[in-house]
């Protein structure tokens, strides 16, 4: 139920106000003057404001610009008996959803609500999307190899080096790929990601560089390959240790002169590239057994990160723990919830074999399943499934 706030000092406008839109199903509060409309404002949330303007004490202006100014997202739509245009368009100006003019119109009102009202939910929405999005930027920890991986993101992200990113799988590969296109020349270029793993070796020469209309039987029309897609930014070879031997090939010829060919083409097409490579493999002893080519092992690790497992840097887990608790809590809308000293002691002795990714999940399966605050009985409990039946 959305909560509007009244704001006018003629209580019959009020009361009027109030009889309709609580008959709509509205939750209402009201204020006789400006200042106690600021006063309520500061204390509580609401989903829209109604303000008039001639008032005593504050006037409906002065309450509009301090009102925005403490929270911008709350529509604040404008009533008042003295309408004009230039006082809709000072309202306006001053961050106003609307104007309305008195008496207002029943019609004019409601629709004008239910318009401010799915302002804020977009609003709501964006910002939650925001979030998730920008969530994925953050690389948490203070441990010495964290803070050694920024340093070197720091010297490297500004230039074209090629990179290869190594650690076990959930360590956060694909995060330190993120972090070296968002700080290098080419971040206002795509990342585009690549997951070498989940695609059929038969598929990946189409999927990286694409194929030309009847180059095989399911190819009905042209495709671009990522390669094209990143030209001008970075390539991100997720998994890279699982390519084809044929691929490989490619990819090298790619990275040596720059050029691509589409599967059933024979035009060449120029691509400026930066690609960034990430692996859970021993690549040399993939070289070893012939499965991986030792010259594009070469190409690919002119800077190589190592990303440690979370067993590694355990000094990070009450860090990680209350970043995931905040972060989660604030997605399903609750209290934020407490871990005790000896619960994170617990969790530091867990052995983390799907490192930041498991630990993320544990996290959030204690959130559901403990109390407020969160105990090593709880980690003991719930940090392998099923155990806690």
């Amino acid at each position: 139920m959305a909560t509007i706030l009244i704001i006018d000092d003629e209580k019959s406008i009020r009361n009027t106000l109030s009889d309709i839109l609580s008959y709509e199903g509205y939750k209402i509060e009201e204020a006789a003057d400006g200042q106690e409309g600021i006063n309520l404002f500061k204390k509580n949330t609401y989903d829209v404001v109604l303000c008039d303007i001639k008032m005593p004490k504050i006037d409906g202006m002065e309450f509009l610009e301090q009102a925005v100014e403490i929270n911008p997202d709350v529509p604040i739509i404008m009533v008042s008996g003295h309408g004009n245009i230039d006082n809709a368009v000072e309202a306006v100006k001053k961050g106003a959803f609307d104007f309305i003019s008195k008496p207002p119109d029943l019609n004019r009102i409601l629709i004008t609500i239910r318009n401010a009202l799915d302002r804020t939910t977009l609003v709501a929405e964006t910002k939650t999307l925001r979030k998730k999005v920008f969530k994925t930027q953050e690389m948490i920890g203070e441990s010495e190899p964290i803070r050694h991986i920024r340093e070197t993101i720091e010297k490297v992200a500004p230039t074209d080096a090629r990179v290869l990113v190594t650690g076990e799988n959930g360590v956060g590969k694909e995060l330190v790929a993120r972090w070296i296109h968002e700080k290098s020349n080419r971040a206002s270029a795509p990342l585009i990601e690549v997951n070498c793993a989940a695609i059929p070796s038969e598929l990946i020469e189409s999927e990286l560089f694409g194929h030309e209309k009847g180059s095989f039987t399911s190819a009905i029309k042209q495709r671009i390959g990522k390669f094209e897609k990143a030209n001008g930014g970075t390539l991100f070879l997720d998994e890279v240790g699982d390519m084809s031997l044929s691929a490989q090939a490619k990819v090298l010829r790619a990275l040596q002169e720059g050029k691509i060919t589409r599967v059933g083409g024979e035009k060449e097409i120029n691509v400026d590239v930066r690609v960034i490579a990430a692996t859970n493999k021993d690549l040399l002893k993939e070289v070893e057994d012939k499965n991986f080519r030792l010259d594009l092992y070469h190409r690919l690790s002119v800077i190589i990160i190592h990303v440690p497992s979370l067993n590694d840097r355990v000094d990070d887990i009450p860090i990680l723990t209350e970043h995931f608790l905040e972060n989660i809590c604030s997605d399903y809308g609750i209290a934020r919830k407490e871990v005790n000293k000896e619960a994170l002691k617990a969790l530091q002795k867990h052995d983390w074999t799907g490192n930041i990714r498991e630990l993320r999940n544990v996290v959030e399966r204690l959130i559901i399943l403990s109390g407020k605050t969160i105990t090593a009985e709880d980690v003991n409990a719930y940090v392998i499934p099923n155990r806690g039946k």
